[in-house]
């Protein structure tokens, strides 16, 4: 019999109306023998402790005689069911059926007389329910599909399963913005997605969070597989409306099949991870098969989160400053850009290492270092001159941000006025007391805030009525056509409009030629970022442009522009 461990993580506390009045003795144990779940007249008659873990021998502890414990073994090895006579000085004389099922043991008490009533069989099939599916969307669980992927991989020969590890794309800013119970809803309609999407081609689990997993047979399962894998991503880009918000999250795919990509079950889900870990890497919403050259991927960002978690303590973290400028040329400040030179690799593009810091929870920290370092390399600045900080929504959405800011400033004795915070859009979706307070206390302080990549996100005007923004930032997005694209001139037309009727200024990102700026300066475009003015300079370079001026070819005119063939 092969061995299954259960993951314990999916223990579901059994607390249900459906208990009362039943005469059932039940309980469900791994094959590791701890508790998984018990009925209540279980717990009432047994008296167990309290604490997550409780052993069968605990709760029996005549089974740890060795010859019954043998006999325990045997209905694991054999599969066999047996009923065993137990006389207990405190409970008496009683009988117990041992079952082996796909998750572990059942145990069924009886009176003695031989068989319990009848309603102890919807009983057990609710309790065997309960363990071996998730209770959010209904799916088979972890458990289930690691037992149904060792029971596959043996008996299928030369034809083995094919394995699809799905995760969720842009789920997490749900949960932190929204909150659990959208999050919640999004689960189940996704499961719900899938599940249409495999018909009866497979079957779909649910792993962990917004993990899930699907299994497929049969001598075509490569290619259905793919072309499943290719089905989801694109019903995945439709969006999910939750309480009236579109929430577009997206999926990757990674897929491995047995034996090629391995005959263990350990190993196929390796193979699987590291494929989408490779559709992420290249973009997400994508899928892909495994290839042992993805390995190589697979070492080097282990090399890399490893290396990330000692690079604060290492001084490897360094910031580089981007000018602001009011057009036509009038420097007005910088944006304080993270840079990682690990001893090794060289320097680390923020797009390889940000994400992952905030995927570890690293991002606190770090963060807290980039405001402090910057705010003192920036007294050096003339004292007009800004400095803009990006903050994370982890950052913003941990407890003590607006202590921590005020706290940083007061030591460093950098002026509040001088600060801007940047933050995204998606840390606003939800319009809450916390958020509010933040926000405006941070005013209070002095301190300016922007929004971030505006209109890329979850835009909502209800964020410029509600929250106190003292600029929005245009994505680079619709900069980078804007001059072949109308639809672009308009967009961008509009939020300057509307910025300056709310009385909040307005930068454009990514302005990387002089005729973009030129476009922007004549339809009143506050300030300007991006390469035609200066890429990002070191703090050891910022000396010698502040003193030499912005030496940039934005200043070129509207009417030059038009010039300009």
């Amino acid at each position: 019999m092969p061995e299954n461990r259960v993951d314990r993580s999916q223990r579901i506390p059994y607390e249900s109306e459906s208990d009362n009045g039943l005469e059932a003795v039940i309980s469900l144990w791994d094959l590791d023998l701890k508790l998984l779940d018990s009925s209540r007249r279980f717990k009432e008659h047994v008296g167990l402790p309290t604490r997550n873990e409780v052993t069968l021998w605990e709760a029996y502890p005549a089974l740890a005689k060795p010859a019954l414990a043998e006999l325990i073994h045997q209905v694991i090895d054999t599969g066999e069911p047996r009923t065993i006579p137990l006389d207990d000085p405190r409970r008496g004389k009683r009988n117990v059926l041992i079952s082996y099922i796909r998750v572990g043991l059942l145990i069924v008490e009886t009176n003695g007389a031989g068989e319990s009533p009848p309603s102890d069989d919807n009983e057990k099939a609710r309790l065997i329910h309960q363990a071996t599916h998730d209770a959010l969307t209904g799916l088979p669980n972890r458990r289930q599909f690691s037992a149904a992927l060792a029971q596959l991989l043996p008996a299928s020969g030369k034809i083995g399963p094919a394995l699809m590890q799905l995760d969720l794309d842009d789920f997490k800013p749900v949960n932190d913005t929204l909150g659990h119970g959208a999050g919640d809803i999004v689960l189940k309609l996704a499961a719900e997605r899938i599940k249409e999407a495999l018909g009866h081609g497979g079957t779909v689990y649910r792993l962990a969070g917004d993990e899930f997993a699907i299994i497929q047979v049969g001598p075509q399962r490569a290619f259905e597989a793919e072309r499943l894998a290719d089905a989801l991503v694109a019903e995945f880009k439709k969006p999910f409306t939750v309480n009236g918000i579109s929430l577009f999250v997206g999926v990757s795919v990674g897929i491995a099949i047995a034996p090629r990509d391995g005959n263990e079950g350990e190993q196929l889900m390796k193979a699987a991870d590291v494929a989408l870990y490779a559709a992420k890497k290249e973009g997400r919403r994508r899928a892909r098969t495994f290839d042992p050259a993805m390995l190589i991927v697979v070492e080097q960002r282990e090399l890399l989160r490893r290396s990330l978690r000692v690079a604060l303590q290492r001084d490897e973290f360094f910031i580089e400053y981007q000018p602001l400028v009011e057009p036509p040329s009038n420097v007005v400040g910088f944006e304080a850009l993270l840079r990682w030179r690990h001893p090794t690799l060289g320097i680390i593009p923020p797009a390889a290492f940000i994400p992952m810091a905030e995927a570890d929870g690293l991002m606190r920290e770090i963060g807290q270092w980039m405001l402090e370092e910057a705010c003192r390399e920036a007294l050096a600045w003339p004292a007009h001159y800004t400095l803009a900080v990006n903050l994370s929504p982890a950052e913003f959405l941990t407890p003590g941000l607006t202590d921590r800011v005020s706290q940083t400033i007061d030591i460093v004795g950098f002026p509040a006025e001088r600060l801007e915070l940047e933050i995204t859009e998606g840390v606003l979706l939800e319009r809450t007391t916390n958020n509010l307070d933040t926000l405006n206390t941070l005013n209070v302080l002095g301190i300016q805030i922007s929004l971030d990549d505006f209109g890329t996100e979850y835009s909502s005007l209800s964020y410029l009525k509600n929250f106190p923004f003292d600029t929005i930032k245009i994505d680079r997005y619709f900069i980078r056509d804007l001059l072949q694209d109308t639809k672009s001139q308009t967009i961008v037309r509009s939020v300057i409009s509307l910025a300056h009727g709310l009385d909040m200024r307005v930068t454009a990102e990514g302005v990387e030629t002089q005729q973009q700026a030129a476009w922007l300066q004549h339809e009143g475009c506050d300030r300007l970022q991006g390469y035609s003015i200066s890429p990002p300079l070191g703090a050891d370079k910022l000396d010698d442009f502040i003193r030499q001026g912005a030496r940039t070819q934005s200043a070129a005119t509207f009417d030059e522009y038009h010039a300009s063939p």
